[in-house]
Formats: C-alpha cells, sequence, structure tokens
C-alpha cells in the first residue's frame, strides 16, 4: 500500500456526503509533484512519480484504502443562502495521518461530476490547477495556515469556459479536512439536529480535541472557531491578501484558508481594492474581510443554537457572547502584525498603523514594497528609495519623521524582517505562470514556485519576483475558473 489511508469522515451517516469515483481522464502528466510534502504524508513521491501514482493524482485509478466521497454542504454566497452546494468538482479520496501524527485530507479537484455538480462538469481547467498550487504553497511558505498543493496534472482532454476551450488540469489538495461552515448550515437547513451533533463532535475531535473536556464542548468549539477565524484574517489582512470569495462554504472551521479562486495579493495599496470578477458588490474588499468573518461565524454560531441551550433564548445569548470576542481578538492580532511590520513598540498606538495605511491608501503605494523597503531601512539602508515611491513626498516626510520618533527599529528589525516578505505571488506573475502552462511551458510556473518557498530570504536569483507589474502586466480581475 503506498498511501495508509484512515477514513473517519466516511463513518458518519452517508447523508453527510455521497460516494463518487473520479472520472477518468485521457492522457495524464504530472505538472509538479510536492515532494516535501509527500514525505510529510508517509507516502512515497517516486511512486507517485511513476505511471500508477499520476494515473491515481488524476483520477484515473484508486490506490487500496481510499474511498472517495463528495461532501455535501450548503452555503452563503455573496450573501444569497443556497440550501445544497457540495463538492461540485471536488473528491475527498481519504484521510491519512502524517508523521507529525496529525490527520489530512486528500483531495481530488477536477475529478468530475458528482451529484452535487448542479449541471457543471465537474472538471478543472489548468489555470486554476496553477493558481491554487503556486498561492497555497505560498502562503503556507508565508506562515498562514492554508491547505497545501501536492500535485499538479494536465489532464489531456479540454474544458469549455468562458474564455474558451482549455487544456484540464487535476489538482491534489491537502487540508487538515474540508469540513466549513456551509456544512453544518446544510445539516440545519433540514433541521437535522442528530446530523449537527455528529458533524460537531466530528470537528471537535478533528480539530478542537481541548472542547471535549470542557463544560459545554459546543460552546467552546465555537470559541476556537471564533478564534481561529480572528487570527486567520488578521494575518491575511497584513500580507494585502485577498480572498475574494469568503463565503461561508468557503470558510473551514479548521481555520485554515480554502479555496483560492479569484484570490489576490494586492499590488498597489487600496483598502477597497476588489479582484474577483464576480465580486461585483465589493462585498469582499480587503477592508471588508474582517466584518465579512463575522458575519461568517454569526451563521455558524447559528448553526449550534440547537446545540448550545434547549431554550432559543439562552442559546442566542450564549452565541452572541462567543462571537463577541472575535473583534477583540481580531484587532489585537491586526495590531500586533503591524506594529512587527512597522518596528513599533508594543505600547504604540494603533492609530500610527491606520495613518500608514491611509498614507499608503491616498498614493496607492505598493503594498509589499513599502514595507520591505521600511525594512530596508530600519536595517541602515538609505531612505531615498521608500520616499521615491511616493509622487507627493509631503506627506510621505510628515509620517516618516514621525516614525523615525516613534519606532524602535534597532530592538524590533528581526520582526520587521519576519513580518514582511520580499516575494509574495503577485499577480501577473501568478498570470504568466498560467499563460505559459496553456502554451506548454511550466517553466515560469516551477520557477515561481520555487522563489515563493523562501519569501523572506533575499535571493538575488529571484529579484525579478519582488517588483511591481509594468502598467501593461497589471491583473484587474482574477475568475473562479468554474
Amino acid at each position: 500500500m503506498h498511501i495508509r489511508f484512515d477514513n473517519t469522515y466516511t463513518r458518519l451517516p452517508e447523508r453527510f456526503y455521497a460516494r463518487q469515483e473520479p472520472a477518468r481522464v485521457p492522457d495524464p502528466t504530472l505538472i509538479r509533484l510536492n515532494r516535501e510534502l509527500a514525505a510529510q504524508l508517509a507516502i512515497d513521491a517516486d511512486w507517485l512519480h511513476s505511471a500508477d501514482g499520476v494515473a491515481t493524482l488524476a483520477g484515473n485509478a484508486l490506490p487500496e484504502g481510499a474511498d472517495p466521497i463528495a461532501q455535501a454542504y450548503a452555503g452563503h454566497q455573496f450573501g444569497g443562502f443556497s440550501p445544497q452546494l457540495g463538492d461540485g468538482r471536488a473528491l475527498l479520496l481519504g484521510e491519512v495521518v502524517d508523521t507529525d501524527g496529525a490527520r489530512r485530507d486528500l483531495q481530488l479537484k477536477g475529478s468530475g461530476r458528482t451529484p452535487f455538480s448542479r449541471g457543471g462538469d465537474g472538471k478543472s481547467a489548468l489555470g486554476p490547477v496553477i493558481r491554487e498550487y503556486v498561492v497555497s504553497e505560498a502562503m503556507a511558505a508565508l506562515g498562514v495556515p492554508t491547505t497545501r498543493a501536492l500535485a499538479a496534472v494536465a489532464t489531456g482532454e479540454r474544458v469549455m469556459r468562458q474564455e474558451g476551450s482549455l487544456l484540464g488540469g487535476v489538482f491534489t489538495r491537502v487540508a487538515a479536512s474540508h469540513i466549513r461552515v456551509g456544512t453544518f448550515q446544510y445539516f440545519l437547513a433540514r433541521r437535522d439536529i442528530e446530523a449537527l451533533r455528529l458533524l460537531a463532535d466530528h470537528a471537535i475531535a478533528r480539530h478542537y480535541p481541548d472542547a471535549a473536556e470542557a463544560p459545554a464542548p459546543y460552546l467552546a468549539l465555537l470559541k476556537g472557531v471564533v478564534a481561529a477565524q480572528a487570527d486567520l484574517i488578521a494575518h491575511w489582512m497584513s500580507l494585502g491578501f485577498i480572498h475574494g470569495v469568503m463565503n461561508t462554504d468557503n470558510t473551514a472551521v479548521s481555520g485554515e484558508t480554502i479555496d483560492y479562486g479569484p484570490c489576490a495579493f494586492m499590488d498597489a495599496f487600496h483598502a477597497q481594492r476588489v479582484f474577483s470578477s464576480i465580486d461585483t458588490g465589493a462585498r469582499y474588499a480587503w477592508r471588508s474581510q474582517p466584518d465579512i468573518g463575522l458575519w461568517n461565524l454569526t451563521r455558524f454560531a447559528e448553526t449550534l443554537l440547537p446545540l448550545l441551550s434547549q431554550t432559543q433564548s439562552e442559546a442566542s445569548t450564549i452565541a452572541e457572547g462567543a462571537l463577541h470576542a472575535f473583534t477583540a481578538r481580531y484587532s489585537r492580532q491586526h495590531a500586533d502584525r503591524f506594529r512587527a511590520k512597522l518596528g513599533l513598540r508594543p505600547e504604540a498606538p494603533v492609530e500610527r498603523i491606520q495613518e500608514c495605511l491611509d498614507l499608503l491608501d491616498a498614493q496607492e503605494v505598493d503594498f509589499t514594497l513599502f514595507f520591505r523597503r521600511l525594512t530596508g531601512i530600519a536595517g541602515g539602508e538609505d531612505p531615498a528609495a521608500l520616499s521615491a515611491m511616493f509622487s507627493d513626498r509631503e506627506p510621505f516626510e510628515a509620517w516618516f519623521a514621525t516614525w523615525r520618533r516613534e519606532a524602535d527599529p534597532d530592538a524590533h528589525l528581526t520582526e520587521m524582517r519576519a513580518a514582511n516578505p520580499i516575494r509574495i505571488p503577485r499577480n501577473h506573475r501568478v498570470e504568466q505562470a498560467i499563460q505559459g502552462a496553456y502554451r506548454g511551458d511550466f517553466a515560469p510556473f516551477d520557477r515561481l514556485v520555487e522563489g515563493l518557498a523562501t519569501p523572506y530570504a533575499d535571493q538575488a536569483a529571484y529579484a525579478d519576483l519582488e517588483t511591481p507589474p509594468q502598467p501593461e502586466e497589471v491583473v484587474h480581475q482574477t475568475f473562479c475558473g468554474t
């Protein structure tokens, strides 16, 4: 056996999922394999490179112990509730216990139709596979809780999308689990309280085992998810990351970032920045992410009300108390991360953070480059390069004088270097990797993945990955790929 499956989700009642085998593809070709992750999962990377391994990664063969399922879930999508969504183009092959003892899901994306496909083909074009591989691995290297990329496979078939006929691909995703807020919503919509309890118990056992020993385990679960999401979104914000589609079905109770469809990192900073082509109302703009996070958590709390108390009013009061903790925790995490980025003392007023963001917003200064050049100044570099980023120097000079007085870069230089990456998955570089892949040239993709693996390290070989796009390279919109 090449993959040691130990499946627990399929031990839940069958109304939690639908068994489904992946669709066969005509000519699978391995594009990239994450050998380091394979080792962590105790999977033989050499076998994954073999014909049998590639067949597994493409969905053409099922290894012993796999029990492929499409998971059922519902969700609020851009505020509108859909009582049945589910895995429409993904299959959970099974679970493995990694070398650290952590349980991980192994999922194929783009593996064909399921009972939840809602008329879709269940396939993926190669572009979304490339994007998710690049960004999820970059996020892992940046220290952000995230799903991971095990492999990318070209299928040798074409899929029809808005852009026309595109080469197909299958992505192998690894996750702490695929339990979403929307999974809980699925059973609440059906008033299936037994299923809600079973799901909550499963989530506790998998992600919040200490909650099982708490006086009120389901309240402890809610508090755990609230804290995890507060920490996660604060981390996103500190990196200029925009998820793009923060629906409840894309909110994992594990606290991992999941589903990298129309995501993007900002180049020029604007607090209201949106990239997703389907987010026409800017619901998921950068600055709105913490508010949406709390909104999603409120929907999660609603699903737990029947488990929190036998009376609606008491359950609501309990849930509200847990939700109130989000704002305080998020604010604390946000302040801590930006103080580290700015080299500020712990007692520095939070107003200094907002003043900095307002300055960047007013002149749409490159977010990542600003903070990295500021870090360089803290390390003794000339401030001229930072000043040159501002078309109107006077507001910058005033801010910079205040920063000089109040920051303590000598004491916090290490923290600044650890908080301010040199390289992020810039949208134009991701797009270049995608377009190269469609031409059969995977060198830009490989180089991008490799350059983003050490985002905080100065590496002259990847200096071109640090620079903002030229005007003709700017990516204005990103797409889900479905």
